[in-house]
């Protein structure tokens, strides 16, 4: 896995739930294409137009509360998006998020990190600096498995991957 990840900053705010991620009335569809072109449409109308490939999130309290659609994180990850930091997520969110490839670092911090910045995230030793403000912040380590799924590109191609080397 390539354990540094670098991008551009869109921020929004607490409680972001699904819904706002990938309205309901684009469930019609799994294709992480379709998905794309409307993620996060509620909340911002133009971001799917804005966020380029590699950008990240950053958002307040719970991001990905609601119900526990896996279109969230396939629409957020098909945007281009390369990770998202917050202070919490919803608990199914966090784990559809592994489970689609999408990397979710959990730091106290996040809402100091405010829009237009650049941030690094460093998996190897656990830290997010913002670059555009030379400033350090600490995150829980992500266990081994689920920066194994991420490498992999999430669950499916983990389990595949898996098949084929005990075969």
């Amino acid at each position: 896995m390539n354990n540094k990840i670098n991008g551009k900053v869109w921020t929004f705010g607490d409680n972001i739930d699904t819904d706002l991620i990938i309205a309901a009335r684009y469930l019609n569809s799994s294709d992480p294409e379709h998905l794309a072109k409307y993620v996060m449409e509620d909340a911002d109308p133009s971001f799917s137009s804005k966020v380029n490939v590699g950008d990240i999130i950053v958002a307040g309290e719970n991001f990905g509360c609601g119900s526990s659609r896996e279109h969230a994180p396939i629409a957020l990850k098909a945007a281009g998006v390369s990770a998202i930091i917050a202070p919490t997520f919803a608990r199914i969110f966090y784990r559809n998020a592994f489970n689609m490839g999408l990397p979710i670092f959990e730091l106290p911090e996040a809402c100091e990190i405010t829009e237009g910045d650049e941030v690094s995230v460093n998996l190897d030793n656990g830290t997010v600096t913002n670059i555009t403000t030379n400033k350090e912040y600490k995150f829980a380590p992500i266990p081994e498995f689920m920066q194994e799924l991420i490498s992999c590109g999430g669950l499916m191609e983990f389990a595949a991957k898996e098949a084929k080397e005990n075969n």
